[in-house]
């Protein structure tokens, strides 16, 4: 392949995803007076921070002034089960609230306390309201102010652009190579440093809050690359997606709608959740409706409603409930607000699921409950990153928001994700410049690799009587929805193992037809590698991990290990194949320590 098959680009810094973590990158990056690219797989602005909507979790403490750092950094750890990387969650938790100030200057629109402040929402986990909103919509508004501030910053942005591999130059990154998805010709980007910014891996399963993006590139890029993958067991199943109608079965019900006051509810009409933590509410009953308003109320006691517990305990609650032949017509339960709350706030407070819920299932809210069920939402596993400058342990490669490992343990918080991206999106634009201005000599991109790896991307193309990729992606999502979901055992983990095997070899079979102008086919067939990656990392790990913790619950090792709570599980790729190993976490100093011993 000669050159002129394909367009070059070069940059110093090259951001790849162009959500609230990518967009934030690309701003710090482009302050520091480097080149910037800025690369999306989609349109820009149809990222997954707009689907997230309850808010931007940060410790402001303008609705209560206990609220600080520390509390927040202790419901963090607390939430993933302590197996975070304590520096993360630290840093996390100090610089989130300065992160929401900024995209206020910015000009972020953000509900309003009375005296003009503003806004903060329940969510499950946090010990106080700490979630700076707008209605339910707040991911949308974090991403319109990002681009908005972004378009003034001189930033090059490829829109529709897949990047199929990470270039290397010796040790260290040094460009990327992909596709255009309207035209399908090849476009290599030369680069100093890469951020990767590219989300979850949720298209690997079945019922899930993703969108067709999310097929795992970033965690794969990465891997192929050199770097390594901790936590990649650990799956967050939100516990309240759609269930009703099946073509909109998956898409996400904020945890807003409980912060604001809904209830979940089984087929009897008990408020379930009081069952599944009785040490915590000693003595109530389900039905208890006036005490538990009164649990709501009482903060400073952190007497919670138990609706708002960490996700991964109300979607192991809302699974037993639906085992137990207590669910929905439809597989899941009831999430109800229009009894505890008047019409008029439901539409102020959550607009967006109002609309959604009356237009795509024809359920007015304000009058009846919604049917939900958990859906596969979050990966709290990803790259591996230095928590001070998101560095991954390949030279010249970066990772920010859910791509990258370590910040939720095994479990994350509501509201937790946004402000991750804002904190960690401005640490990595930052580190990838400073290290893009120290880097020495010209960059060196081997044409060789690049011609080979342009000809492996259209051997789909050439081959006859194939596989059809979109079977091979329905089935393994199938195995991975039925095998490695909520709840996991050796025996079906292996099986899983297996059948990822066989898709592995149908994969290496796939044709298509037509040509590479505006081919879903095609674009399916290249990402296949990258889904077939991390389901394999998914599994393995899970494997790997005998006990339950946080988004990993295994039925044949069903209590929490002290041993495995000190240990993450690592992946790397050599030659070829996947290498597994138990790695430490670090120590955490005696001072973050010491906070786990206070009561409040």
């Amino acid at each position: 392949m000669a050159n002129q098959d394909y367009e070059t680009h070069e940059h110093d810094v090259l951001v790849i995803g162009a959500g609230g973590a990518g967009l934030r990158a690309a701003i710090e990056a482009a302050a520091q007076g480097v080149s910037v690219g800025l690369v999306c797989k989609s349109l820009l602005g149809k990222a997954h921070t707009v689907m997230a909507e309850g808010g931007i979790a940060a410790a402001l403490g303008n609705v209560w002034p206990e609220d600080n750092w520390q509390v927040h950094f202790r419901d963090t750890m607390r939430g993933g089960k302590m197996l975070n990387n304590w520096r993360m969650a630290q840093l996390h938790a100090q610089e989130a609230p300065d992160r929401v100030l900024e995209l206020e200057r910015w000009g972020a629109l953000f509900d309003r306390t009375k005296d003009g402040r503003i806004l903060q929402r329940d969510f499950g986990g946090h010990r106080y309201a700490r979630l700076a909103h707008v209605g339910d919509r707040t991911g949308l508004e974090m991403i319109r102010t990002l681009q908005y501030h972004g378009i003034h910053q001189g930033i090059d942005v490829y829109m529709e652009c897949k990047v199929e591999r990470l270039l290397k130059d010796g040790d260290h990154v040094c460009g990327a190579f992909g596709y255009w998805r309207n035209t399908g010709k090849f476009v290599l980007f030369k680069a100093k440093a890469v951020v990767l910014a590219t989300g979850g891996v949720g298209k690997a399963w079945k019922v899930t809050s993703n969108s067709w993006e999310y097929t795992g590139d970033g965690q794969s890029l990465a891997l192929w690359a050199g770097a390594d993958l901790i936590d990649m067991e650990f799956v967050q199943f939100h516990p309240t997606g759609m269930v009703w109608p099946p073509s909109v079965r998956g898409i996400l019900v904020t945890e807003g709608v409980r912060g604001d006051g809904g209830t979940l509810k089984n087929t009897k009409g008990e408020r379930f959740m009081f069952n599944y933590i009785p040490e915590f509410f000693k003595g109530e009953t389900a039905d208890n409706e006036a005490e538990a308003d009164r649990w709501y109320a009482d903060k400073k006691n952190n007497r919670r409603t138990p609706d708002l517990l960490p996700r991964d305990e109300v979607a192991r609650a809302i699974n037993a409930e639906i085992k137990g032949g207590r669910g929905t017509p439809h597989g899941g339960v009831f999430l109800d607000i229009c009894t505890r709350r008047p019409a008029d706030y439901i539409r102020k407070r959550l607009p967006s699921m109002y609309h959604q819920f009356k237009e795509l299932a024809g359920v007015d809210i304000t009058k009846e409950p919604m049917e939900v069920g958990p859906t596969c939402h979050y990966i709290m596993g990803g790259v591996r990153v230095d928590a001070d400058t998101t560095a991954a342990t390949v030279k010249g490669l970066f990772a920010a928001g859910e791509v990258a490992g370590g910040m939720h343990g095994s479990n994350r918080l509501g509201g937790n994700s946004l402000s991750d991206l804002l904190v960690f999106g401005r640490r990595a634009g930052l580190y990838a410049a400073l290290y893009a201005k120290d880097f020495g000599g010209p960059l060196t991109v081997e044409s060789s690799h690049v011609e080979s790896l342009a000809r492996e991307m259209l051997e789909p193309f050439t081959r006859t009587g194939g596989e059809n990729p979109y079977a091979i992606q329905a089935d393994l999502q199938e195995t991975m929805q039925n095998l490695v979901g909520l709840i996991r055992t050796e025996h079906e983990l292996r099986e899983a193992m297996k059948r990822i095997e066989s898709f592995r070899h149908r994969a290496a079979r796939t044709h298509v037809d037509g040509g590479r102008t505006y081919n879903p086919g095609w674009h399916m067939a290249l990402d296949l590698a990258s889904l077939l990656t991390v389901a394999e990392c998914c599994t393995l790990a899970a494997l790997e991990r005998r006990e339950s913790r946080g988004g990993h619950t295994r039925d044949d090792h069903p209590y929490t290990d002290d041993s495995w709570g000190k240990i993450n599980v690592v992946i790397r790729q050599r030659q070829g194949a996947l290498a597994l190993s138990r790695e430490p976490l670090p120590e955490m100093p005696a001072e973050l320590k010491a906070l786990f011993q206070e009561r409040k």
